[in-house]
């Protein structure tokens, strides 16, 4: 078996020419391999069925090996494999329809209440950038759209009398959103302003030449924002998650955010059938820090 893997690797050094450090993970992972095979009482590849391959997989990952690991090792064997195939030394390949145990993911990064209350509560100068890029951070914190939802919105989208706002989201997929009172105030300083640029269409957030902002000159005003309020890189996403760690905190409850998020993974009708808008609006109002209403004022 060490001789055939000698053959692969000299393959992949003179007629694939791969980089001498690709060659030497692929060596590595493939040794690990041949490890657990001499182990297994595994005496030719051929004998390597994809169970035992997966039994090997299993450990690796109970040890410690991430997916992106395990992926790369899977990669290795399967080129190995398609080596032996070509070369009559083998008929199969147990690699076939495995993939990693899924890593777990990474937690997003999110500003706790009192940093988003810092890049939030600052003096706004009243001038159309500064007023625009308010409206912009407290739209993102308030509704917790994603980048192109923001971008894509339009006047007939937002009703502040109500305090909603429709997005449409991945899938074209349309939500309805509460707009807190702080983002409320924002608009109405910012809509006026707009107003003066005279815009090229419909969208809410423009530049001062009246064209519509795009996702790169938004990132850039939400970065500039988190450098001179915070000293900290700042980006639309993390607002986003923000708003779903501040809100899940206080409510406890899963499901009304994740349908204020627009998860793919939610099936929309079915969540529909159970949580209305009015239940949604509730949750928002009694749980988002930027959401809270004075007593008297008109919902």
């Amino acid at each position: 078996m060490e001789r055939q893997l000698d053959a692969y690797c000299e393959h992949l050094r003179s007629e694939r020419q791969v980089s001498p450090h690709t060659l030497s993970a692929y060596r590595r992972d493939l040794d690990k391999v041949l490890g657990w095979c001499a182990r297994q009482n595994i005496g030719s590849w051929q004998a390597l069925d994809i169970q035992r391959l997966r039994s090997l997989i299993a450990r690796l990952h109970a040890q410690g090996q991430s997916s992106r690991s395990l992926a790369r090792l899977l990669s290795a064997v399967r080129g190995l494999y398609h080596f032996l195939n070509r070369e009559g030394l083998c008929d199969h390949d147990p690699a076939t329809g495995l993939t990693p145990p899924k890593g777990e993911r990474r937690l997003p990064k999110t500003l706790d209440t009192d940093r988003a209350l810092q890049l939030l509560e600052g003096a706004v100068e009243d001038d159309f950038m500064a007023r625009r890029d308010q409206a912009i951070l407290e739209l993102f914190y308030s509704s917790g759209l994603r980048l192109s939802e923001l971008t894509g919105l339009n006047l007939d989208q937002l009703d502040l009398a109500d305090g909603m706002v429709q997005v449409l989201g991945k899938g074209s997929k349309t939500r309805l959103l509460p707009v807190g009172a702080k983002a409320r105030e924002a608009l109405e300083h910012w809509l006026p302003l707009r107003a003066l640029a005279n815009p090229a269409d419909d969208a809410v957030f423009v530049s001062q030449q009246g064209r519509r902002l795009g996702p790169r000159a938004i990132q850039v005003r939400v970065k500039l924002a988190g450098e001179r309020e915070l000293g900290q890189n700042l980006h639309p996403h993390m607002l986003r998650h923000s708003f779903a760690s501040h809100l899940l905190e206080s409510s406890q409850d899963l499901r009304a955010v994740q349908e204020l998020l627009g998860h793919s993974d939610i099936k929309t009708t079915q969540i529909y059938t159970h949580l209305d808008f009015q239940h949604l609006a509730a949750v928002y109002d009694s749980a988002h820090p930027r959401a809270k209403r004075t007593k008297g004022e008109d919902s």
